[in-house]
């Protein structure tokens, strides 16, 4: 199923982001860990793709299929280009066409100095419109409320969304956020600049005060205070920056809820502990 006829059916979706193991003695975990994911009746389930010719791009694959076909849960698979030809493209667009993987989220990708680039692709949208021109895939794109690190301004931000939205994508997903102010400003804008398609707002929750720094500064997600209050206090102790960052995590999930948003895209970081806790907290309200 396209996940824009899910949105057919419902006005919200709810959807989680996993990761394929790095290594084959890991395995057995990410089995256990889509178990308890798909349990909690995701609508459907985004897995991050391995750039460069990684081994996790087959991984990516393999983990979409099993999320489809042995837990009956719609995948979307993330796909790169920044280091593919229009060659290698198409061969991953014939895999996951002849596997009934419907659903993309076409990305860029992240400059590695270490991994080459190629001219095929220079910006997600290019690889879009290639897509849309030989595929029917349901195309969704990424987008940034505090602005994505390459772009100069908002007014450019919105100018290259816009791109990707003319290009033929159909859905967005937001990168991490903590201020949901700062969210709703976004997609006004978005409204604003005449992209009516679903935004879908991503949520990370904190249980781990490096991962978060590191993450924070990739994607140039702000600290509001509050947030900042409680990485410097719980930062030394694991179980209470758990708890507290849950509980932030689910106060924003809550709050955005209350407005009028397209879904909640849960960024599980592979821990179906944190899925579950976001899931009985909002259950009655989604």
């Amino acid at each position: 199923m396209k996940i824009t006829q899910l949105y057919e059916k419902k006005d919200r979706t709810l959807s989680f982001e996993i990761f394929p193991p790095k290594k084959d003695s890991e395995l057995k975990s990410i089995d256990a860990t889509l178990e308890i994911l798909c349990e909690l009746k995701p609508d459907f389930i985004s897995v991050t793709f391995g750039a460069g010719g990684s081994s996790n791009c087959n991984r990516t694959i393999e983990l979409a299929k099993k999320i489809k076909y042995q837990y009956h849960v719609e995948p979307v698979v993330h796909l790169t280009c920044l280091s593919y030809s229009r060659a290698e493209i198409d061969e991953f667009s014939k895999v996951l066409a002849e596997e009934g993987l419907e659903n993309i989220l076409a990305l860029r990708g992240d400059k590695n100095p270490n991994i080459p680039e190629k001219d095929d692709f220079k910006h997600a949208s290019d690889l879009i419109s290639y897509l849309k021109a030989k595929n029917r895939f349901c195309i969704a794109g990424a987008c940034y409320p505090e602005c994505h690190p390459d772009s100069k301004d908002r007014v450019s931000e919105m100018r290259y969304l816009r791109e990707k939205v003319n290009a033929g994508a159909e859905f967005l997903l937001s990168q991490l956020f903590f201020d949901n102010d700062v969210f709703f400003r976004f997609v006004e804008d978005c409204r604003i600049a005449g992209i009516s398609i679903p935004v879908i707002p991503g949520i990370m929750p904190v249980i781990n005060a490096a991962q978060i720094r590191r993450m924070v500064t990739m994607c140039g997600a702000g600290f509001p205070p509050r947030f900042e209050k409680i990485i410097q206090k719980y930062q030394d102790r694991k179980e209470a920056l758990f708890d507290a960052g849950m509980s932030y995590a689910l106060s924003q999930i809550i709050d955005l809820l209350t407005s009028d948003i397209d879904g909640i895209h849960l960024y599980t970081m592979n821990n179906p502990a944190v899925a579950r806790k976001i899931c009985e907290g909002i259950r009655n309200i989604i």
